[in-house]
């Protein structure tokens, strides 16, 4: 008679949560971003290409197209395309405006949404109701947005104190944040030029001088967005909706509210980018002062692979370039560097994964603006002024290969077709 004895391996130490390896990812994508930025700043002498001012002006330049974008996730997410991004930020200037002149900048951040929402309600009709095609009916609502802004611009603002045909000044803009003590210190540390050091310094100084409270709001509201649809049960079902809306119904899944509601919450965020741009990143409301940033939303949604965070980095890069035309003709000559050496880090990063096509493609691309920058001693001011769309063709271009949309994304649904 013989026994068997059995030995019990001890289970593997649990391994870390996917959570905490993207955080660790994030935070040295960010601090090799800081030491590239340094590093073109010490090289060039351009200390104004990450100071305390271009820092500023490049976060508020920033919110509006991440108020876009994040609105773009929000429908996409649920299978609707949404190219009314910029006609919904229209009707929200002039909510901004007409609400704010009236009932102050919180009343005007309320009328803001509303008119955003109406906005996205209208394409939701079109589009789920109606089955109307998403690109034609967001083409529609711009259209319409634009014109019915520049009739109620005329008819509301014409006999206001500071109002006009076409704008209305003079609005009182939310409260800003100020926190002295850390702000002057870190300033302080930001003028020593010291390497990465002083660059994170001009990021405290920049949030903590005379900065707007909008702009932690925004911050807040990518949070928000990350944390409703990707961790909560509503969030699941309504990504669910943009991926395989049939298999949601046969679930139970009520496709067509979940679609409503996803697309005028996108409505809202496009309609709060345009307070943005009536009460922070300007001093009142004038027609056509959205010049596109509905679309280059758009561009930062793909270029972000429909997610929050990565809307939030790319629409950081292009608020950045837009900042940057304010900027001396030094930082602005300097920014072809940063982008040249951009460029070969992502050739380097193509050549590891094995993309030797793309790689050289950004090798050729960076090697074209390392040419400029050392054959030439300044760039045009008009230049400065297109940065914001160069910089949406180069990422549309050359970083969509590894982007996936949303697999039902702009599909025609019907209710019933599960069966």
């Amino acid at each position: 008679m013989s026994t068997v004895v059995t030995t019990t391996t001890p289970p593997p130490p649990p391994a870390p949560s996917a959570s905490v390896g993207r955080s660790y990812r994030w935070l040295i994508v960010t601090f090799g971003f800081l030491a590239i930025v340094s590093s073109v700043r010490l090289i060039s002498g351009a200390h104004e290409i990450d100071s305390v001012g271009t820092i500023q002006a490049a976060l508020i330049a920033t919110c509006p197209i991440l108020l876009a974008a994040l609105g773009g996730v929000w429908a996409e997410r649920a299978g609707i395309v949404n190219i009314g991004l910029e006609g919904q930020m229209i009707l929200g200037t002039w909510g901004a405006a007409y609400f704010t002149y009236f009932y102050g900048p919180w009343g005007g951040l309320l009328g803001a949404a509303l008119m955003g929402a109406l906005g996205g309600l209208l394409h939701a009709v079109a589009t789920v109701t109606f089955g109307v095609d998403h690109i034609v009916s967001g083409v529609a609502l711009n259209i319409i947005g634009a014109g019915a802004v520049a009739f109620l611009a005329e008819a509301y603002f014409r006999d206001l104190d500071g109002g006009g045909i076409k704008q209305l000044t003079g609005l009182e803009t939310p409260p800003k944040v100020e926190i002295p003590w850390l702000g002057d210190a870190a300033a302080e540390l930001a003028g020593k030029h010291w390497f990465v050091i002083s660059d994170l310094a001009a990021v405290v100084a920049a949030l903590t001088r005379n900065m707007s409270i909008m702009v932690y709001l925004v911050a807040a509201l990518v949070l928000f967005t990350a944390w409703i649809l990707w961790r909560t049960t509503f969030g699941l079902r309504l990504r669910s909706c943009g991926e395989n809306p049939q298999a949601a119904e046969t679930l139970g899944v009520n496709v067509y509210l979940f679609k409503y509601v996803a697309v005028v919450i996108s409505g809202v965020f496009a309609g709060l980018g345009g307070y943005m741009l009536v009460l922070v990143a300007s001093s009142g409301f004038v027609t056509g002062q959205t010049g596109g940033r509905g679309y280059i939303g758009l561009a930062a949604m793909i270029f972000g692979n429909w997610r929050p965070f990565g809307a939030a980095g790319a629409a950081t890069m292009f608020g950045y370039t837009d900042a940057m035309q304010l900027r001396n003709a030094d930082a602005v000559h300097a920014l072809l560097l940063l982008v040249a050496v951009l460029l070969l880090v992502f050739t380097v990063l193509r050549l590891r994964q094995g993309d030797r096509k793309n790689a050289i493609l950004f090798a050729a691309v960076g090697v074209g603006f390392l040419a400029w920058f050392l054959l030439s001693d300044e760039v045009p001011r008009e230049f400065a002024g297109m940065t914001p769309y160069v910089a949406t063709l180069l990422v549309l271009a050359l970083g969509t290969q590894r982007l996936r949309m949303p697999a039902a994304d702009g599909k025609p649904y019907r209710k019933g077709q599960a069966g």
